[in-house]
């Protein structure tokens, strides 16, 4: 009988792609990591790594029984949902991955909720964007994952994750108080083309999201300065030093010498939970979606 803790090594070494990323993934060390693929190796009675310069390869075999090792651990999980719902008992341990401002502005209030309705049930919060939440969730190394995307530009997911629409989050343009546009109510965005703006680094979908918009009317964005929090955005649009698109949720505080204007078209992002699919039946993951859903203008599922 093959042992499903050493599969479950196997298909984070074909995932990841080596022994030391396994190693992190799995929280344990290289040598337990291969302790557990000599062991798998007798189990077997094949060769399943092979040396390939300083690191290793999974040899023909391995990649053969790291694809149904994929197929078997899904199976585990789905009979591991189904007698989690016919206990009906929302307990254990789920972690969840959120954005940043999700982990600040949503996922608090919701935590708090969870742990007095369900005190058996531990929840481990991870503060990681989408682009590696969502394969995070995918492979097994998170639960459940509160991501978002933009109104044209949707997030595309793989097809082992269900999702459901959580809310609608609003974004304004954060500016300096003596701006000339700060007491307008509405602006469209193109007057803002020539601004110098306060956005995020590259690769983040705030940040591409605007570059995007920016270039798709004709203008090429100023990025004066960048930031991965808000608040240190915020601080900068106080100092005069440019302008950011700030979402509403998680914002607060907001230092004095902002205001924001909300700019034509509309600028929206939705944020979804995400979770795997064959974990649907777990009460816990509908345990998280009912909290984090609770009186905060969810759209319904999607």
């Amino acid at each position: 009988m093959l042992n499903l803790d050493r599969l479950r090594t196997l298909h984070v070494i074909a995932t990841h792609g080596s022994v030391t990323a396994a190693a992190d993934i799995l929280h344990v060390t290289t040598s337990a990591i291969s302790q557990q693929m000599a062991k798998l190796e007798q189990e077997v009675g094949q060769r399943l790594l092979e040396r390939k310069g300083r690191g290793v390869r999974l040899t023909e075999a391995a990649e053969l029984l790291a694809v149904h090792a994929g197929q078997i651990l899904a199976l585990a999980e789905r009979a591991e949902a189904d007698l989690e719902a016919c206990r009906g008992v929302v307990a254990g341990q789920l972690t969840l991955a959120a954005f940043a401002t999700a982990a600040r502005g949503l996922a608090p209030p919701a935590l708090r909720d969870l742990r007095r309705d369900h005190p058996r049930l531990r929840i481990m919060l991870q503060e990681c964007e989408p682009h590696e939440a969502v394969p995070g969730v995918s492979r097994g190394d998170l639960d459940m994952a509160i991501v978002q995307d933009w109104w044209d530009s949707p997030l595309s997911l793989p097809g082992n994750l269900s999702r459901a629409r959580l809310l609608d989050d609003v974004a304004d343009i954060a500016v300096p108080e003596g701006h000339p546009l700060a007491s307008r109510t509405t602006v469209e965005i193109e007057r803002f083309a020539g601004e110098p703006w306060i956005t995020w680094s590259d690769g983040w979908i705030c940040n591409s999201w605007l570059v995007e918009t920016l270039r798709s009317r004709g203008a090429e964005p100023d990025i004066a300065y960048t930031a991965g929090e808000h608040h240190t955005q915020l601080a900068l649009v106080a100092a005069g030093l440019g302008v950011a698109i700030i979402p509403r949720l998680g914002r607060d505080p907001v230092p004095d010498g902002v205001r924001f204007v909300e700019v034509r078209p509309r600028l929206t992002r939705h944020i979804y939970a995400v979770w795997r699919t064959d974990a649907d039946r777990r009460p816990s993951i509908h345990a998280v979606l009912r909290s984090l859903r609770q009186d905060r203008g969810s759209a319904g599922p999607k």
